[in-house]
């Protein structure tokens, strides 16, 4: 019997430093987040970053928490609702950190009977720190616990023609009477280290300039090339000229060499530059989360205007939108028949 596990990033239980810290150390003690000696990751991560960060992003969190709980799990949730009720088979939701976690979705999926798994990452490109983690852990748990059962993955979907239509149609419809002067495309930010250590040519990934645009095997596991061909899609569905829109990257933490540019340094200097009304989207997420509501919404919002910046749209994730759903539930409808392979 075949069944889905929808996969998202989680997040604490509550917007309380005790429940905010115990999710960001799993998070950041993550190999695959923070790619270094264990050693290494836990003095970093414990011995410095744990000291005052909880407090920080407690403060962040409260400010986008709804009365239900966590808009990220809230809207996944919803999302899941919609798909399953359009599914002939089984779909279960879990979350990479946090107490949903895969586990508890395999066993609902093994209860219901299932021996076939889709696992269904919902990010649309690829990286180590989000996709790679999420199927590198769910069949560590596997062999311990469900040997009996089969896994096929969903690669990224950044460049599918149905993802793509959705999200531009989400776009369309929020940039509708916007006279926007730059459209930014924010993507979440990586180390630049993360894109050379899934090079599977061991050679191509030179962040150059080049090698993002030059075909190659590469391209099937690099963050930044799907990135920059996401946006392509996209600006190519909806014709926005090459002068209104620009790819950056948001989310760093320092110390180390990140993708260019950065959203929030760019955000900043467009009011100088006589950039006054911008719109930006999220397309490194499918769900709104903590990076798009407090860090785009309203800090990149706040920080626009104080710069001299005038009018500020923050467009929303494909969330649980209607056609999203169907498109999911396509994708799952033709793995379950057998009528495409993922």
């Amino acid at each position: 019997m075949k069944g889905v596990l929808l996969v998202n990033l989680g997040s604490p239980k509550s917007p309380d430093p005790k429940d905010v810290k115990p999710y960001l150390d799993e998070f950041l003690m993550d190999k695959y987040v923070i790619d270094v000696p264990y050693l290494l990751r836990a003095l970093l991560v414990r011995g410095i970053i744990l000291r005052k960060r909880p407090e920080e992003s407690a403060h962040a969190y409260k400010k986008i928490w709804w009365e239900e709980g966590s808009p990220l799990m809230v809207l996944s949730e919803r999302m899941h609702k919609k798909v399953q009720a359009k599914a002939t088979i089984p779909v279960a939701l879990a979350m990479r950190y946090g107490e949903m976690t895969i586990e508890k979705g395999l066993q609902e999926l093994h209860e219901q009977g299932v021996t076939e798994v889709l696992l269904f990452p919902l990010y649309p490109q690829y990286a180590m720190a989000s996709t790679l983690t999420i199927l590198v852990l769910a069949e560590e748990i596997r062999k311990k616990k469900f040997p009996h059962m089969k896994f096929t993955d969903v690669p990224a979907f950044y460049n599918k023609p149905d993802y793509i239509k959705n999200l531009a149609d989400l776009m369309k419809k929020h940039l509708e009477g916007f006279d926007y002067d730059m459209l930014v495309f924010s993507y979440h930010g990586i180390p630049e280290r993360h894109i050379r250590k899934t090079d599977v040519t061991k050679s191509h990934c030179k962040i150059d300039g080049s090698c993002c645009v030059t075909p190659s095997a590469a391209h099937a596991f690099c963050y930044r090339h799907q990135c920059y061909e996401t946006t392509k899609l996209v600006v190519e569905q909806l014709n926005i000229p090459k002068e209104k829109y620009c790819l950056t990257f948001q989310s760093r933490l320092a110390g180390d060499k990140w993708l260019e540019p950065y959203t929030d340094i760019e955000i900043n200097n467009m009011p100088a530059k006589g950039i006054k009304k911008i719109a930006v989207v999220t397309p490194a997420f499918v769900t709104d989360c903590l990076e798009t509501l407090e860090e785009i919404a309203m800090r990149a919002n706040e920080d626009f205007v104080e710069n001299g910046g005038e009018e500020f749209l923050a467009i929303p994730c494909l969330n649980d939108d209607d056609n999203w759903v169907e498109t999911v539930n396509n994708w799952i409808e033709d793995w379950a028949s057998e009528k495409a392979t993922i």
